[in-house]
């Protein structure tokens, strides 16, 4: 089933404008959700609107929204005013660098969406895809939507285009604050086993589809028994044994090479996320 639009966006290009369709990336997950329920009666409880002057329940067909200009005090917009402040949005993605795809950390990545042509700009959009893909640069642009200014990169993907949703630098805890104590110094034996260990299990390529929510299929399970009747317990904890040497560790770590017993490795790079085509490198996770 064909993808709905979420929206459309325009790609400023120097002098060329670029019609677009925004689509959203991700799939419903699935996950579990739990209701608050009245332990009385079991009946499903609802949240209500309180006014904090009379106390009353409010109906929401008695809201307006207002915004705080200072303590207590609020201005009430009517709704034509809040689509006059959604309309300052120009919902235009205004390409102002291009830098290098490893140049985007995706630590500043947020959100992502895809971006399909709109009627009348499948040739532009062709032409800006390739020259990204060829020149091996991302597009950073500034986009306007729903009353706030965002910063995007914009990258080829597949055969289209994708934008990645990108956080403000003040928006980014620096590194600095995370308390780091002396770190010692690693014997080149323990670096070489440790690199080792890594190669064992590396692949060429990142598969996410090998990858499933066992978490939650183990929660459906004991759910499942609930439903059924049965009491749901708690599962003992294995063990955990305290890492006392550490080249013994890494040496025992090189037996355990089975496929089976290990998932492929995690992409490590942290430009895997805004790259322009797929890189051979991986690292290794353990399962």
């Amino acid at each position: 089933m064909p993808a709905r639009s979420i929206g459309t966006a325009t790609i400023s290009f120097g002098l060329v404008s670029i019609p677009t369709k925004l689509y959203t990336t991700n799939e419903s997950s699935g996950d579990i959700h739990f209701n608050m329920l009245h332990d009385a009666d079991g009946a499903r409880l609802k949240q209500q609107y309180i006014c904090t002057k009379c106390n009353e329940v409010v109906d929401r067909d008695h809201t307006v929204k207002g915004y705080e200009h200072a303590k207590g005090q609020y201005v009430v917009l009517s709704v034509e005013e809040l689509k006059a402040l959604d309309a300052v949005a120009t919902q235009t993605i205004a390409l102002e660098e291009f830098v290098p795809a490893a140049a985007v950390d995706p630590l500043y990545v947020e959100k992502s969406y895809y971006l399909g042509p709109d009627k009348g700009g499948e040739r532009a959009y062709k032409l800006i895809h390739d020259a990204m893909l060829e020149t091996g640069l991302v597009g950073v642009a500034s986009y306007s939507a729903r009353g706030k200014q965002y910063i995007v990169a914009l990258r080829p993907f597949e055969n289209g285009l994708i934008i990645h949703q990108l956080r403000y630098a003040q928006e980014v805890k620096p590194w600095s604050e995370v308390p780091i104590p002396d770190l010692p110094e690693i014997k080149p034996a323990e670096l070489g086993l440790a690199k080792q260990i890594i190669q064992q299990i590396a692949h060429e390529t990142f598969s996410p589809e090998k990858y499933k929510d066992e978490v939650s299929e183990r929660m459906m399970e004991l759910i499942n028994k609930k439903v059924e009747g049965q009491e749901i317990t708690v599962a003992p904890e294995a063990p955990t044994g305290k890492v006392i040497d550490l080249m013994e560790a890494l040496k025992a770590s090189l037996g355990m090479s089975k496929a089976e017993d290990r998932k492929p490795a995690v992409s490590a790079p942290a430009v895997a996320e805004v790259a322009a085509a797929p890189k051979k490198k991986a690292a290794s996770k353990k399962k």
